[in-house]
């Protein structure tokens, strides 16, 4: 087990190419996107937006510690300027070598 950093991003599907494009170039090229996101939030509620163009994703994806601060750099201006929320913290990752098939 090691320690990695885990990103969870919520923001516009709208920008959703911009965000993961930010992401690979900052040396992130795995994550995961779950689209209709609903919650409420400092803005109030999300899920009665009518236009699918409008709903939320969460975003999900895992680096490196050393990896962050690129990632922050390049998604911090796009935040800013559309909108969303990142959270960063500290996770345990747990790589198995063992096949599953083989046990």
């Amino acid at each position: 087990m090691h320690v990695v950093k885990k990103i969870e991003i919520i923001a516009n599907s709208f920008e959703l190419a911009k965000i993961l494009d930010s992401l690979d170039k900052s040396g992130v090229h795995s994550h995961a996107v779950i689209r209709n996101v609903a919650g409420k939030g400092l803005r109030g509620t999300t899920e009665d937006l009518d236009m699918t163009m409008l709903d939320n994703v969460y975003i999900l994806a895992f680096c490196m510690p050393e990896q962050l601060k690129p990632v922050v750099e390049n998604i911090k201006p796009l935040l800013n300027k559309f909108g969303g929320t990142c959270y960063v913290s500290d996770v345990m990752e747990i790589r198995s070598v063992r096949c599953v098939a083989s046990m």
